[in-house]
């Protein structure tokens, strides 16, 4: 045997041995075996877990906390006075006098949360929702607070949180992918945002649409096969299959390979199940005017919800909905009270909708939804006194369902809501608190790449156990 016929039969099993160290996930429940098999299949949590699966409604652009679910008495007060604090070290761009809010608050339901009038029909909900009134970042820009975010790093390629929740647990209908975004925005990041980056691909999100389509256009293209029956494509599909491993087995472990042949065998099985769990048809007239199809206001994102709903009870585990139309979005620099009015008019009544009707089917409570943007806004003024600027420093996210505490407002911003100032919750926390209530141990649910163990929260991030039911 000459040197280069023993190094050519020897490469595959070097080759194992990477894959064995790569694919090692000790701590999460799945082996190496099944990633590569039945990635999707589903899996236990490492704890008992209080949610099933998560709905994430991002909006895109920073909607102020000051204006929506953080108000401020003292800014009020000194309205049009200069800010008496030291203003944050690194400021996106120059800010000018305090800003109070142009929108009256009132406590609402049982537990008295105090709620934007941009929001009354969330504001009926109110005695569900966990408000994290003390979320910080540490990106000024849209770009970076985007990626910390989605995938807990801001200055590199990471996987995304549906990406790891998916690694982690699978998914519970191996017919759909298991990580879905509806009309998912290009910029700031785009596809990285819901990529799966070193996770193998099957844990990557797979969008439906994007931005610039309208929710009733956004579907999976091609899904149909208008040449073929199904036991063709069958027979096709068997066969490319066979070639392919016939290559792995002598050409040892490939990632990228193992990723198209599931792919494949995963858009074979999409063919009957996502146009049922896209085809809203039988809804009835009340469940289309709960989430406001019969608006013009309300129809595009009250479609993206719905079917947020249908993907939950299909088993679905990660799905988000994003709230983008353009450039803008919730990001009022200037025309904030146009901007914000226009967006609070677009998602109140669809994100309402959807909680009362999780609620009603019996899916909230192990189904957590997150709703927020990559940062708040500053009380500063702004574009003429009718703007704020970025603010990463301190602002509002909250939680519903999912074992989470109803009706509870946890955190504070200070006095003037520019700073997270008490029971501060990092996003590295938040990550960490998501997956604890999905039963996974954010410190174990890992994946070795560049030779080292890798995790949504990095080296950071702490589970903020009050917010437990």
């Amino acid at each position: 045997m000459s040197r280069r016929e023993m190094l050519q039969s020897s490469a595959a099993g070097f080759g194992w041995l990477a894959a064995s160290t790569l694919l090692s996930a000790p701590i999460t429940p799945a082996s190496a075996g099944d990633i590569i098999s039945r990635p999707l299949a589903p899996r236990e949590p490492t704890f008992p877990a209080r949610a099933k699966r998560v709905i994430f409604l991002f909006m895109k652009g920073g909607p102020s906390h000051l204006d929506t679910f953080d108000p401020k008495p003292l800014l009020d007060r000194d309205d049009d006075k200069p800010y008496p604090g030291e203003k944050p070290r690194v400021q996106f761009a120059a800010t000018a006098k305090l800003l109070k809010s142009p929108w009256q608050f009132q406590n609402h339901g049982q537990s008295g949360l105090p709620v934007s009038e941009l929001f009354p029909n969330v504001a009926q909900c109110v005695d569900d929702l966990c408000i994290i009134r003390s979320v910080h970042g540490t990106n000024a820009a849209h770009g970076g607070a985007l990626l910390k975010l989605h995938t807990g790093s801001d200055n590199f390629v990471r996987p995304s949180m549906g990406s790891w929740v998916t690694y982690g647990l699978g998914t519970e209908n191996e017919n759909l992918p298991g990580f879905i975004t509806i009309c998912p925005t290009f910029a700031h990041g785009g596809v990285n945002n819901w990529g799966a980056a070193f996770l193998p691909a099957a844990y990557q999100g797979t969008p439906l649409g994007n931005a610039t389509v309208p929710a009733g256009e956004a579907t999976v293209r091609h899904i149909r096969n208008a040449r073929l029956t199904s036991s063709q494509q069958r027979m096709q599909l068997d066969l490319l299959a066979g070639m392919n491993r016939d290559h792995l087995r002598h050409r040892g472990p490939n990632l990228a390979l193992e990723g198209r042949i599931n792919s494949f065998e995963l858009a074979f099985r999409m063919q009957l199940a996502m146009p049922e769990a896209l085809d809203i048809s039988r809804e009835t007239d009340a469940t289309r005017k709960l989430y406001g199809l019969d608006n013009p206001v309300t129809e595009n994102f009250g479609r993206q919800c719905l079917m947020a709903r249908r993907f939950a009870e299909r088993g679905v585990r990660f799905i988000q909905v994003s709230h983008s139309d353009g450039d803008v979005q919730w990001d009022q620099h200037g025309d904030l009270r146009k901007g914000h009015t226009k967006n609070a008019a677009e998602v109140d009544r669809p994100i309402a909708g959807l909680l009362k009707d999780l609620k009603a089917r019996g899916l909230l409570k192990d189904t957590l939804v997150l709703w927020g943007g990559e940062f708040g806004r500053t009380p500063a003024a702004q574009g003429g006194r009718d703007g704020r600027d970025h603010n990463p420093e301190g602002f509002t996210m909250w939680l519903a369902g999912g074992g989470v505490k109803p009706g509870f407002a946890y955190g504070a911003t200070d006095d003037y809501g520019w700073f997270a100032a008490q029971d501060k919750v990092h996003i590295h926390d938040l990550h960490a608190t998501l997956l604890a209530l999905l039963g996974l141990d954010h410190e174990k649910l890992t994946y070795r790449h560049a030779g080292r163990d890798f995790r949504l929260t990095d080296v950071s991030g702490h589970v903020v156990k009050d917010l437990f039911v």
